[in-house]
């Protein structure tokens, strides 16, 4: 069989693969969005068919016997090589995990997921916890299954940060932690500037100004649509169909404003990977530290700056009314900068943020290995916090029980926002060093140089590299601490 037809070959399982891994997308957009409560039951095992389905195609012998050939005979493209080789890396992870495991996770993670949810509310850890007990067990039998070394997290981290381990993410971490806490506490002086601005905001204005804000990014809504949920998330479902969603409150809008912005991030990388290949293995999202990049550069290199607020603000206003009467450029832009302790993940500053998540990596890494139970988690989060922050957390709905991630099996995840916040600081720096004047775009709602500056450097390059290499064609240099540590210095400057 000729390349051509063996890449055929390739492309139309990778089709179906994909089609059901959209149809389980849909599925899961849903069940967070707008599926009703006594739905659950019958949603779970949909899901874990779903699960068991795509198992299945990407562990058939014949996808194995294309890739053989193809490996055999590797075609001239770049492209299609990539193609090749994450076929392979998809399908050798398969084929080392039982599709009854597969099945389980599906199943356990989304009857767990509304009873998070519910102990979230009741401030409850021991309605989550047998859950929580599965699901690690569960993934430490997904680890075992498909092998590690130095630590079972760096099996479970590979599917989303393709090439990372422990070994760096502790050499990350150790480098950030030290200078983060030093920053925080020398910002203890601004504890008494607020928050953000506090009064009766409607929620149908917010919603509207997040539209407006994600459709100035270039988010095209004839290709997506924002809509409302416990927990904000982006969902790339299939070419053409990319959904956000985010949260409000009514006594403030910056929460649900700038986790439309972070969504909005996501939403821009999903709908810039080219159309026309999405159904190929290399056109995908590089890593999800690179996904959580585009997130984090909108949200807060972009969605923090005076300039963008010289245009937004205005617009604030005329939605808003008198509840923004006394709020001028500089005192917003000076709440949005101020670096404080807080207990929520998705409310924390810039400065702040990475510890959080150094928090929960390192919860994670124990709950895997067995060293902390996960009886004991709200424990060991409530000390590691106070060690990390200096506060005593208040119960459990503001420790342990503050993030999905964990009902939905995503043990690993959480680093790659970190690793979000690194590559997207030292993008930032690149692009405002080859493109120069971006604040008078920002200043005028024009994002569009800056949008195709990064659709030609990460979105359309998709998986035909890895996150570190698409890092270093974009700036120069490999992955660092520097230019993240560089701009949260600059913002207290």
């Amino acid at each position: 069989m000729a390349n051509e037809s063996l890449l055929d070959d390739l492309h139309r399982r990778w089709k179906k693969i994909t089609l059901l891994e959209s149809t389980a997308g849909l599925l899961g957009w849903d069940e967070q969005v707008c599926m009703p409560p006594a739905g659950q039951s019958w949603r779970s095992e949909q899901s874990a068919l779903l699960a068991g389905l795509i198992h299945s195609e990407l562990a058939k012998p014949g996808l194995g016997e294309t890739l053989d050939k193809l490996e055999a005979s590797p075609p001239a493209d770049p492209f299609n090589r990539a193609s090749i080789q994450e076929a392979r890396r998809r399908q050798s992870r398969a084929l080392k995990i039982p599709n009854q495991l597969v099945e389980e996770l599906a199943r356990v993670c989304s009857q767990a997921q509304p009873v998070w949810a519910h102990a979230r509310a009741k401030s409850d850890f021991s309605q989550f916890l047998p859950f929580l007990e599965k699901i690690i067990h569960l993934k430490r039998e997904e680890a075992a299954a498909v092998g590690w070394e130095g630590h079972p997290y760096n099996a479970l981290l590979d599917e989303y940060e393709p090439g990372m381990d422990c070994a760096q993410l502790d050499a990350l971490f150790d480098e950030l932690q030290t200078p983060l806490t030093t920053l925080v506490a020398q910002s203890d002086d601004q504890k008494a500037i607020p928050t953000q601005p506090v009064g009766r905001f409607g929620i149908e204005a917010q919603k509207l100004l997040g539209e407006a804000a994600a459709k100035a990014l270039g988010f095209r809504f004839n290709a997506g649509r924002l809509d409302t949920s416990t927990h904000p998330f982006c969902s790339g479902i299939a070419p053409g169909d990319c959904r956000i969603t985010t949260r409000y409150q009514s006594e403030g809008f910056l929460e649900s404003f700038f986790g439309v912005l972070h969504e909005t991030g996501h939403g821009l990388y999903e709908q810039g990977l080219p159309e026309a290949c999405r159904a190929e293995p290399w056109c995908q999202a590089a890593s999800l530290g690179i996904h959580e990049s585009q997130s984090r550069l909108w949200e807060n290199m972009v969605g923090r700056t005076r300039s963008f607020w010289e245009y937004f603000l205005p617009i604030a206003k005329a939605m808003f009314g008198a509840e923004l009467d006394d709020w001028s450029l500089e005192r917003l832009t000076g709440c949005l900068h101020a670096p404080r302790r807080s207990f929520i993940r998705v409310e924390a500053d810039e400065t702040t943020y990475n510890l959080h998540i150094i928090l929960r990596y390192r919860l994670e890494k124990s709950l895997l290995d067995g060293s902390l139970p996960a009886v004991e988690l709200p424990q060991a989060w409530n000390h590691l916090f106070h060690e990390l922050f200096g506060m005593k957390v208040p119960d459990d709905r503001h420790g342990c029980l503050q993030d999905i991630h964990w009902a939905g099996g995503g043990f690993g995840y959480f680093p790659t926002y970190t690793l979000g916040n690194l590559y997207a600081a030292q993008f930032m720096r690149a692009a405002r060093k080859e493109l120069g004047d971006l604040e008078s775009d920002f200043r005028q709602g024009v994002f569009a140089r800056l949008l195709s500056w990064l659709r030609e450097k990460v979105h359309r390059v998709g998986r035909s590299k890895t996150a570190q290499d698409i890092c270093h064609a974009a700036t120069g240099s490999r992955l660092s601490s520097l230019p993240m540590l560089e701009h949260l210095r600059n913002l207290k400057a």
